[in-house]
């Protein structure tokens, strides 16, 4: 018989809200670097911010099977933050069995939180795999409620409150994208703050005040600025991220000044080789600036807030 490699698997209830970077990647493919997202533990929820691209391995790698997930919140739509989504409904939704445990598949909803342009494009997208969800229900006998995408888009102000758990979206600015938005999780006494894609904003300081973690994205400007001198045909490719993201000193500052606990830098430009020299080198200056933790953050690293 074969045997399935053993899963360790995150426990059931957690009673600390637990973060867990599933993808630190950009739009550009790096090696050992996912799309972006990031999963929130707290209570008996999972919570999936953004799903870019291999969202569901992810899952799986940092233990947690993609059927505990109910609750997917983009913060805009660029295909590294909503590719993943097809994969990640359809297989949220069946079960999985295994020679040790069957993994029952999601009975309710998929309920996706975005700012105010979510409906019409996952609705598209739910349309466009129409053929395979009918396939799942009449030939898979999926649970139809499974098959129903609910949505609440909302720029600003609260979006999920129960069960001790609050979630709160605020506006960000990565235009030419707009809406886009962060949230910030609040749980057990303890709030950690997801920044998705954006220039510095107030509202950043804002909603972060004293956060205990802030997952900010950031690219190195230094690095940029040699590669567009290496590389002058691709000037107008390499500039771009300067016009709707925030660099690494930006981010710094952005801790510095909403007096964060830990800083944890995700969605790399361009992204550092996941060593101890990259990094130091990927955030020069930054403490000179934020007297904080500063974590260059990893695929499948994860906070737990105590």
């Amino acid at each position: 018989m074969y045997i399935q490699p053993q899963l360790h698997l995150q426990p059931a209830f957690h009673e600390h809200l637990k973060v867990i970077l599933l993808g630190t990647g950009s739009p550009r493919a790096f090696y050992g670097r996912a799309k972006s997202g990031v999963a929130v533990l707290a209570g008996h929820k999972t919570f999936v911010v953004d799903c870019g691209g291999g969202v569901v391995d992810q899952l799986i790698k940092a233990g947690v099977m993609p059927q505990r997930v109910s609750d997917v919140l983009l913060t805009h739509h660029h295909y590294d933050h909503n590719g993943g989504f097809f994969d990640l409904f359809i297989t949220s939704w069946r079960t999985h069995i295994t020679a040790e445990r069957v993994f029952e598949g999601r009975s309710v909803p998929m309920h996706v939180y975005g700012p105010e342009t979510t409906r019409d494009i996952i609705g598209k997208m739910r349309e466009s795999f129409e053929f395979d969800v009918k396939l799942r229900v009449s030939y898979n006998l999926s649970d139809e409620a499974g098959a129903l995408i609910e949505y609440t888009e909302q720029n600003e102000g609260v979006v999920y409150d129960r069960d001790g758990i609050r979630i709160t979206a605020f506006e960000v600015d990565h235009r030419p994208v707009y809406p886009a938005i962060a949230y910030k999780f609040e749980y057990n006494g303890k709030s950690v703050v997801i920044s998705g894609d954006t220039i510095p904003v107030p509202n950043m300081m804002k909603y972060s005040q004293g956060a205990d973690l802030l997952v900010h994205e950031a690219y190195n400007k230094d690095w940029l600025d040699a590669l567009i001198r290496k590389y002058p045909n691709h000037e107008k490719a390499l500039s771009n991220p300067a016009k709707y993201h925030t660099t690494t000193l930006e981010a710094a500052e952005i801790a510095r000044q909403a007096g964060v606990k830990h800083l944890v830098l995700t969605h790399h430009i361009p992204a550092p080789e996941a060593n101890e020299t990259a990094e130091r080198e990927y955030i020069r200056g930054m403490e000179a600036i934020y007297k904080g933790p500063i974590t260059v953050g990893r695929d499948l690293m994860s906070f737990e807030l105590e």
